[in-house]
């Protein structure tokens, strides 16, 4: 029988991407997603039997592969659709010295209030946060890594340590998240 948790289901793999948060990134994008917000980006990830198996293991040798990438981006579809699957891959991915932002539909207070394991897992393996459902009424072409301005960036070492939501100007070079 098949391990639930040594795969993540993904609609695709982008091996350098500089759009999905600073420096030169490996963006894995979740298959399925609730929210299915109107303009979303990428629609073609929302149906939850889409995409492709893709163990944990060939995800970061991978990622081991490239020595320009310097961090890692879960984006969507949803990844906390599959937060324990997720929250595994991202404890492999910080043992190899990279941070991870997470984007989600869902906001900080939405994850935290849900009191579910396997999210609050994922949150706490995440480093940075980019939360809420995309708005196209809010739509942003000039927000950085965000696409509209509902959504923030949050730092979610010193959000769960301060109990409160630290954003992250990620202008700011040299700053530990």
């Amino acid at each position: 029988m098949e391990n639930i948790e040594n795969f993540v289901e993904l609609s695709g793999i982008e091996k350098e991407s500089i759009v999905d948060g600073p420096g030169i990134r490996f963006v894995l994008f979740a298959q399925g997603c609730p929210h299915r917000c109107v303009g979303c980006h990428n629609p073609e990830t929302h149906s939850l039997n889409g995409g492709k198996k893709f163990f944990f293991d060939d995800v970061v040798d991978m990622i081991k592969q490239n020595p320009i990438i310097s961090g890692v981006t879960f984006s969507g579809g949803e990844p906390f659709a599959q937060a324990s699957r997720f929250a595994v891959l991202a404890k492999k991915i910080h043992k190899l010295k990279y941070n991870i932002i997470t984007y989600t539909g869902y906001t900080f207070e939405e994850i935290l209030n849900n009191e579910n394991e396997d999210l609050m897992n994922l949150l706490r393996n995440s480093d940075l946060l980019i939360d809420g459902p995309f708005d196209i009424n809010r739509k942003s072409i000039t927000s950085t890594f965000k696409g509209s301005t509902n959504q923030r960036i949050i730092n979610v070492k010193y959000s769960l340590k301060y109990e409160k939501i630290i954003e992250q100007n990620l202008l700011i070079s040299n700053f530990e998240y």
